[in-house]
């Protein structure tokens, strides 16, 4: 059985893709050929948008890249610490422009998050370890690597081939299982706002 559907239970039958996925940290620090990446990219490609606007742009650095260093120090010391041993990073950014309007997009980032989406269950249904932090520096992010200012930086990405828990820092071990998601009736009304805050 699948890790994710050893610790989950859905609460309606679902594709059973959506509680394989989770985010571990603990990777080998193998490297991911360049095809197998782009596979991850295509299915982001496919994700839904707003007047097809396709808002999202992704920007990689391969392990053993000229390229890897940039990406690596950008991230906070604490993510340092596990995703030192990722295959790939992955920065997603939005465009806040809607290039299809001419319009300021007002659902940039929740395009760019169907996208990331997209990219996730791809990598997983792979076998990859897929894992999205916050924890990076952004505003270094938009220099450092060139990003023009009509793009908004939403997040980076660790992708590497998954590795016994045993391989991360002792801290993390313990929180290295899928974890769970607050019932549905707390996230879903009909009608005006009946859910806790």
């Amino acid at each position: 059985m699948n890790k994710g559907r050893e610790h989950r239970r859905a609460e309606y039958a679902i594709s059973p893709v959506f509680l394989d996925r989770w985010s571990p940290r603990a990777m080998t620090g193998e490297e991911i050929p360049r095809e197998e990446l782009m596979v991850l990219f295509e299915a982001a490609r496919w994700a839904p948008s707003s007047f097809n606007a396709q808002p999202w742009r992704m920007l990689y650095a391969l392990r053993s890249s000229a390229h890897w260093s940039t990406f690596f120090e950008l991230l906070l010391e604490g993510n340092k610490a596990w995703a030192r041993n990722a295959g790939a990073l992955v920065l997603f950014v939005s465009k806040k422009l809607n290039d299809r309007t001419g319009q300021p997009s007002i659902t940039h980032s929740f395009d760019a998050g169907a996208a990331w989406g997209y990219f996730a269950l791809q990598g997983s249904m792979l076998g990859y370890a897929v894992h999205g932090m916050q924890g990076f520096d952004y505003a270094r992010a938009q220099k450092e690597l060139g990003i023009p200012e009509e793009f908004r930086v939403e997040a980076m990405i660790a992708v590497g081939r998954p590795a016994a828990r045993e391989s991360l820092p002792e801290a993390l071990q313990a929180r290295e299982i899928p974890n769970e998601r607050r019932k549905l009736s707390e996230t879903v009304c009909e009608g005006s706002w009946q859910l806790p805050g």
